[in-house]
């Protein structure tokens, strides 16, 4: 019972950092990618705010993360190989995103917007999620 209360909390966890988000981070390029305007004036922001608000951001999603992907799979092992690749997503698409910020979206608008998904969401929990269950029921299945 004590398992799914902690599933339940980080689930809870990321469910309040997207609703409190525009209360919690600094991000000014949340109106500008709400509003879909392939033409939005570029809203004025500062580097430095921006980054810690992206890396705090991704410390408390990787947090909550962690914290289902524990609980869901009960093996510490799986719990620092998802903190490793969840870390290695970030530390790839991170520094894509900030060039995306500083080509002032040049590069693609579509392309900003699902690389910044990444950088603020936390997608590769959907994707750790599948991958390690199906790895336990291959280890059960072999076993």
């Amino acid at each position: 019972m004590l398992r799914y209360f902690w599933i339940l909390l980080g689930i809870l966890g990321l469910i309040g950092i997207r609703v409190l988000e525009d209360v919690i981070f600094y991000d000014p390029f949340l109106m500008f990618f709400r509003s879909a305007d392939h033409s939005a004036i570029l809203p004025d922001f500062h580097w430095g705010r921006l980054i810690f608000s992206y890396l705090l951001r991704f410390g408390l999603n990787t947090l909550f993360s962690l914290l289902i992907i524990h609980f869901l799979f009960l093996k510490k092992e799986w719990t620092k190989q998802a903190g490793v690749l969840i870390t290695l997503i970030f530390v790839i698409v991170f520094p894509i995103y900030l060039f995306c910020i500083y080509d002032k979206f040049q590069f693609g608008y579509l392309f900003s917007f699902y690389i910044r998904r990444f950088v603020i969401q936390p997608l590769a929990l959907l994707l750790i999620v599948p991958i390690f269950y199906y790895r336990k029921k291959t280890q059960e299945h072999l076993s």
